[in-house]
């Protein structure tokens, strides 16, 4: 008898088909030529078309506006041809369609293919393992259909299946879901399958996918039954000779397979305490993300690191970029000429998987012109990278706290800086259809393009935030000196106004072409916050300005941005404003400023890491379980 259950609910019997459907968590209808109803019809030739000629047979996408989004996502089968793939995600639609009539939310499994759509995003963490069970008692041949591309078959016939991109990043906490439901359910049986949206495991004593196997394991030497009892000497000591080796040789399997066990356990939890009590961490406090990369660029991809290497000429030093805090970046070049940068994540840099996870998941979906874009990744191996389109002016900090190269940047070039970034965030914050927090703004992470126009990289800290939160919390607190808020160094609280406190101090560094976290203005070694503060209360506020500018020239403006920087460091969050507010005051001229508070640190001076000693009268910034970069 076939059990089909759903993984999410209680277990509850239902009778065996050649295929299964999920008519949605929610009641909720569309109604027939609807707008609802004519994007479901797009995204079906669209999902059809392009999960066909797809290299992994895998398409995923949105059409519509809300309230009538439909979000969708298509796979087939690994050993399936472009047609078959095509006519079973079409057969697909049309099956769910008159399974769940004009249901919003349909998740189906053919046996060729499987499919969900819904008018909300479903691409969240509980989804990895929202499906249906199949245990079988005895194999069931007639109704067995293949599962999908990624198997791991062996001499008892097994398989697992991966989304698209998933299976090539990381598949292990999927798996590890449905494997664990699958020792709960599958405790005797000879066959089983778990069919997940984003996974799937299957395994049977008869072989039921096409082509050959891609591992083959040799099954345990079986006992030697032994033979009728004899009175004879010489044969009761052979018999027990067999008996004992017989044992030693099934003993000697069941430990090999235990240590193969617990080595692939061990791997899926990640390697050394410091990985597993991050893991922990980000768990505890329900940090990680939703893994997958829906709406992600067409032009993103999945690259080899055969690839890389032949972009990089084996990483040489010649084509090194820079070196960042969580590895090397370098120049690379594509056999289509096309130039790239390539981030090669350092295995002690501290940046584990779920960093990596972040920065692939939420660049990849944002397009914006002052957000740097992601062109695919590499995670193969110990070996995580990412691609990135090539900027050939490098970072902001490369040129404005440098004397020479500062010049270049003339005051109009530095307000289309500023104004950039501030773009960037605002859609971070507020148009994105995530909302996101960036938490580690700075000029290091501010690439320039040919045309100096800025673009914000690196997310590898960055959290998404719902719109009901203004705030959260955490016991992790990341980050670097001098641009942290306050409130997230000493309490680990942040929000989108700890972003726009670092978005004050990179202001204030521009106008000034002076660091911020080393700043001896004054023989009292206060910091920029505080210098700034106190030429502003002097009101000798022009003598912040880089000297290379023409202060006498652009002075009101110098004076507004310096206002507006000072505006956005405010001790308390609260008076800060928002990114939105940022945006208008810089684009009115004729907006009358509020007058700032004190900045946050202004009577603190930070240590210079280059400094060999702290006078006694001399005050460091001192923050709790901080992981510096």
């Amino acid at each position: 008898m076939i059990a089909i259950v759903l993984l999410t609910l209680a277990f509850t019997p239902i009778a065996a088909a050649t295929s299964w459907h999920i008519c949605g968590k929610t009641a909720t209808n569309y109604t027939a030529n609807s707008p609802y109803h004519a994007n479901l019809e797009l995204l079906s030739t669209a999902l059809s078309n392009n999960a066909s000629t797809n290299r992994y047979l895998f398409a995923m996408g949105s059409v519509g506006a809300a309230p009538d989004t439909v979000y969708g996502l298509a796979l087939c089968r690994g050993d399936v041809n472009a047609a078959v793939c095509r006519a079973c995600v079409v057969g697909a639609f049309r099956a769910a369609q008159q399974r769940c009539a004009y249901r919003e939310d349909v998740t189906i499994f053919c046996p060729s293919c499987r499919l969900r759509f819904s008018g909300k995003d479903f691409l969240r963490p509980d989804d990895y393992a929202d499906g249906v069970v199949n245990t079988m008692n005895t194999t069931d041949t007639t109704n067995t259909e293949p599962l999908l591309p990624g198997w791991d078959p062996g001499d008892a016939t097994t398989a697992t299946s991966i989304s698209g991109i998933i299976k090539k990043l990381d598949c292990s906490w999927c798996l590890e879901v449905i494997s664990f439901r699958a020792m709960e359910n599958f405790a005797g049986k000879q066959g089983g399958r778990l069919l997940a949206l984003w996974c799937n495991l299957r395994y049977d004593t008869s072989p039921f996918y096409n082509g050959d196997p891609m591992v083959t394991i040799l099954p345990p030497a079986k006992s030697v039954v032994p033979a009728a009892p004899s009175s004879c000497p010489t044969c009761k000591r052979h018999i027990r000779k067999v008996l004992i080796i017989a044992l030693v040789v099934s003993l000697l399997a069941l430990f090999l397979c235990f240590i193969k066990v617990s080595f692939i356990f061990m791997r899926s939890h990640g390697k050394g305490n410091g990985r597993r009590e991050e893991a922990k961490m980000n768990v505890k406090e329900d940090e990680s993300l939703p893994w997958g990369v829906d709406g992600a660029s067409s032009e993103f991809m999945i690259y080899d690191f055969s690839q890389v290497l032949e972009a990089t000429a084996n990483f040489s030093e010649k084509n090194k970029l820079g070196q960042g805090g969580y590895g090397p970046v370098y120049k690379g070049q594509l056999p289509d000429g096309l130039e790239i940068a390539v981030k090669r994540l350092a295995s002690h840099s501290g940046q584990g998987f779920i960093e990596f996870r972040n920065e692939v998941q939420l660049i990849a979906k944002l397009q914006h012109s002052n957000l740097v874009r992601l062109m695919g990744c590499c995670n193969q191996g110990e070996e995580k990278i990412l691609i990135y389109e090539y900027l050939p002016n490098k970072s902001l900090d490369f040129l404005i706290f440098d004397e020479t190269r500062r010049a270049s940047l003339d005051w109009n070039r530095r307000v289309t800086i500023i104004e950039g970034i501030s773009q960037g965030l605002v859609y971070l914050h507020k148009h994105s259809r995530l909302r996101i927090i960036h938490r580690d703004l700075k000029a290091s992470n501010i690439l320039l393009d040919k045309e100096m126009n800025p673009k914000i990289s690196d997310f590898g800290l960055a959290k998404i935030f719902s719109t009901h939160d203004a705030e959260r919390s955490t016991n992790r607190i990341i980050g670097t000196y001098g641009y942290m808020a306050p409130e997230y160094a000493s309490q680990g609280i942040f929000s989108i106004k700890s972003d726009v406190f670092s978005f004050g101090v990179l202001m204030l560094e521009v106008v000034s072409g002076k660091r911020s976290s080393c700043f001896h203005g004054y023989g009292d070694f206060i910091n920029l916050l505080g210098h700034a503060w106190q030429l502003w209360k002097d009101r000798l506020w022009l003598h912040l300005a880089d000297p290379s500018l023409d202060t006498e020239y652009h002075s009101v403006d110098i004076m507004r941005c310096i206002n507006i920087a000072l505006l956005c460091v405010q001790e308390n969050a609260a008076d800060r404003p928002t990114m939105s507010e940022v945006v208008a005051m810089l684009s009115s001229k004729s907006m009358t400023l509020p007058e700032p508070k004190h900045p946050a640190y202004f009577q603190i001076r930070i240590k210079d890491e280059d400094s060999e000693g702290v006078g006694p009268s001399s005050v460091k910034l001192t923050v709790s379980a901080l992981d510096g970069r």
